[in-house]
């Protein structure tokens, strides 16, 4: 297993990291002990959890991913031996459990945040401390584009910066990230890390995959100069570029257990059509659909590490081996083709329709000549 550097910091990590948003819904603690000593045995030192893990999330489960790693960690006596990234949760996203609601990115939340996964995790320091999602507006989760309607107060970058500066002098955390970011974000943790003297990010935590490579429109250029490496998670598509789905609409899965409300976008009729072309072309070539996606993932050269999340240590150990399958460039171009003909269908759109006369379903508000409009129709996310 190869390893890299992650950004400017001292993290040396494997380009294959352990996504843990399973531990705790969809599997058990000794399920999770087991796939956390496989994935070491492979030669996989990076995992990664968060504080509202496992999904779906509940307030009855939330915190019960972090608490079997702590779990393992005593039990194994392997802390030394891997980097933990974990992150903390930012506001407006509907879990009023954590933290009583109180989920802003400012200081007094993320100290708390952090002491709260220390304690479950069993560890005195985090090695990769990661803000999951921006405290501003900001098209994320796979949102086309940016809603100034959509404003809200938050938490300046310069804020959050100074107390997780606080907290690397203290040595709790090493190093930091954020998740679900844009190009904007970066420059800006950038431009005040350097105004601050404080630490650089390290990472981007966000979705790359098949279906969704917004990643190259814009922040691989940000990041390779600013050398942040990124984390693609979901690289399989929340299960879709498995094949099981375009087998099987009612396959045992995420898509299935949870209410489709969780992952629509995922579950879009052009995002269907396209898990199929993706999965026909990958048996052509003599390789399961699983191999084809990550192998994509594995090869991008902006991607530092590759997330994979299993149920099961079979899903796991097929994840794994696909770090050896390399793509031919006949398969990239077959690939790039149907990357032409469907142009990341796993983005999310917003449908706006018009309050007035007009009455018609716009794209984007200001496409109304009214610009008086509602939001409308969520099977469209």
């Amino acid at each position: 297993m190869q390893t890299t550097h992650l950004g400017n910091s001292d993290l040396k990590v494997s380009k294959i990291c352990l996504g843990t948003m399973t531990f705790g819904e969809q599997n058990t603690e000794a399920e999770a002990h087991s796939q956390l000593d496989y994935a070491l045995a492979r030669g996989i030192n990076f995992i990664d959890t968060a504080e509202m893990y496992p999904v779906m999330p509940r307030a009855e489960t939330q915190g019960k991913t972090e608490q079997y790693i702590g779990s393992w960690l005593k039990k194994s006596g392997k802390r030394r031996d891997i980097i933990l990234a974990t992150k903390v949760a930012g506001p407006a996203r509907g879990m009023p459990w954590i933290r009583n609601g109180h989920n802003d990115l400012n200081a007094a939340n993320i100290r708390a945040a952090v002491d709260a996964s220390l304690k479950r995790l069993q560890t005195d320091y985090i090695d990769l401390y990661q803000l999951h999602w921006p405290s501003r507006n900001a098209p994320i989760f796979g949102q086309k584009q940016f809603d100034p309607a959509l404003e809200r107060p938050h938490t300046a970058i310069a804020e959050t910066l100074s107390v997780l500066d606080e907290l690397v002098k203290a040595g709790k955390i090493r190093a930091i990230g954020v998740s679900n970011e844009t190009s904007w974000g970066v420059s800006e943790f950038i431009h005040q890390a350097e105004k601050q003297n404080a630490p650089r990010i390290a990472s981007i935590q966000n979705a790359y995959h098949l279906m969704n490579r917004a990643f190259e429109q814009g922040l691989d250029e940000t990041c390779f100069r600013e050398n942040v490496g990124l984390l693609a998670y979901s690289p399989l598509a929340f299960g879709q570029l498995t094949g099981k789905y375009a087998d099987d609409l009612n396959a045992h899965g995420r898509l299935t257990l949870f209410p489709p409300s969780w992952s629509p976008r995922y579950t879009r009729p052009l995002v269907l059509e396209t898990a199929k072309r993706y999965a026909d072309l990958a048996r052509a070539n003599g390789l399961t659909p699983t191999q084809l996606a990550l192998a994509w993932c594995y090869s991008r050269w902006f991607v530092a590490s590759t997330i994979i999340g299993a149920t099961n240590l079979k899903q796991l150990k097929e994840n794994i081996d696909a770090y050896e399958v390399e793509l031919s460039d006949e398969l990239i171009a077959a690939i790039e083709k149907i990357h032409a003909e469907s142009h990341n269908p796993a983005q999310r759109y917003y449908a706006h329709q018009c309050k007035r006369s007009c009455g018609q379903t716009y794209w984007h508000r200001y496409a109304c000549p009214f610009r008086s409009i509602n939001k409308i129709d969520q099977a469209f996310f």
